[in-house]
């Protein structure tokens, strides 16, 4: 009967084992999610709690990864690290939190920040999504140091009348008059000044040797480069930051910008295709007639194109794709980061409807139609627009494309994986 016996319990003591195993699996699956996700000083970010973090903070700084990503897996350390030293140097709640997103978890809100290569580290400041991306070194010195950068107070504290002299007059300045910088419409601009400090210089001056400044009350004012008596007063209400946010950066940001290589890549991060004046630098005549003609009839397609100047001289290889050089100057082109077609006739810049109606042939697909089948029927005298080299007329050759954008380069690359060699 022994032998029975020790069967019988060897088979319930195997019968139990087995029982158990998918309650031990189980047990060791949820243990491998969990180490694979981001944790410790870091804050996982999901759709439930994704908007209250971003918007409840100055700066959040958020990695955005994939688990089966090996260079995710890589930098989850760094970013951890990072996170830690970020609590020990921002104690005080509300300013920087170090955050992280499963993209495959939050399919949502990946492709909402349009993440396609992992990891992608995107700032938000006051709840709003940073124009650049963060691509430099990847190393927790790096991104405390980036991240102090970020933190620093985006205004400047006049002392005395004789600071306004040193205000750099060729940049947009908000300049700004306060009693006592202890009040919660100082608050407001400190975090208007801290959303636009890329786009405009902020300027304070506080106290006695303001008084006559200050006489009827605080007051915050526009100053357009290089001038000096052309002053904008705010007229909205000081506690209003929304109000406030938008009346600074329509005047932060023009209606037309200059594209450097500094700042190309950040611009074609806008994703709008670029009407792109080319000119000589010292051009100073076509500049202004551009800049004339896009206030008078285009402000209503900002959301649809950018506007853009460019140094025709540094800029030589968008012209010679349009089979043009620096003799040529003054240019004008768009770039649907396809293709480049080049407007007919500069000179007809000002020519009522003529530039508006370009980047509409453009979204409507005309341009690209008229390219390589000539005119549209309804319009058999049409001049087509330019996009073969030299004077040949584009629409006559299907075999041929218009030229290449080359702006479409400047975009961050779409990888799935990202192998920038700061990994």
């Amino acid at each position: 009967m022994a032998p029975a016996d020790s069967n019988m319990g060897w088979l319930l003591h195997v019968s139990m084992l087995l029982k158990c195993i998918p309650f031990v699996l189980l047990i060791l699956v949820s243990m491998v999610c969990r180490t694979s996700s981001q944790t410790g000083h870091i804050t996982e970010l999901n759709s439930a709690n994704f908007d209250k973090i971003i918007t409840s903070n100055e700066v959040v700084f958020v990695n955005f990864y994939a688990n089966w990503c090996r260079f995710s897996q890589m930098l989850k350390p760094v970013i951890e690290e990072t996170a830690k030293a970020v609590k020990e140097e921002f104690r005080e709640p509300g300013q920087v939190v170090v955050a992280a997103l499963d993209c495959q978890r939050e399919d949502a809100l990946a492709k909402k920040y349009h993440i396609t290569k992992y990891p992608t580290l995107k700032m938000f400041r006051n709840g709003q999504l940073a124009k650049r991306e963060y691509r430099a070194q990847r190393s927790k010195d790096a991104f405390v140091k980036y991240l102090k950068e970020q933190m620093a107070d985006p205004i400047v504290r006049m002392q005395t009348q004789d600071d306004l002299k040193k205000i750099d007059e060729s940049k947009r300045n908000i300049i700004a008059y306060f009693k006592s910088p202890n009040t919660n419409e100082y608050a407001i601009l400190r975090r208007t000044a801290s959303s636009l400090r890329d786009d405009c210089s902020f300027y304070v001056g506080v106290g006695d040797n303001f008084k006559s400044d200050t006489v009827s009350g605080d007051n915050i004012m526009f100053r357009p480069p290089r001038t000096k008596d052309q002053d904008m007063l705010y007229l909205g209400s000081m506690l209003n930051f929304n109000l406030l946010h938008t009346w600074a950066s329509d005047k932060c940001i023009p209606l037309v910008r200059e594209i450097t290589f500094e700042n190309g890549e950040e611009l074609t991060e806008e994703g709008l295709p670029f009407l792109i004046l080319f000119h000589k630098p010292d051009d100073v005549d076509i500049v202004k007639r551009f800049n004339n003609i896009i206030s008078r009839e285009l402000v209503g397609d900002k959301g649809s194109v950018n506007f853009l100047t460019a140094d025709g001289t540094k800029f030589s290889h968008p012209l010679h794709h349009l089979g043009k050089t620096a003799k040529d100057l003054p240019l004008i082109a768009i770039d649907s980061f396809r293709h480049m077609y080049l407007f007919p006739n500069v000179q007809e810049l000002d020519v009522s409807g003529k530039l508006k109606q370009l980047i509409q042939d453009l979204h409507s697909g005309k341009l690209h139609r008229e390219f390589h089948h000539g005119p549209d029927k309804q319009d058999p005298n049409k001049q087509i627009v330019q996009g073969t080299v030299g004077s040949k007329t584009a629409g006559k050759d299907d075999s041929t494309d218009p030229p290449e954008s080359t702006f479409v380069k400047l975009k961050p690359s779409t990888n799935r994986y990202s192998f920038r060699d700061e990994l």
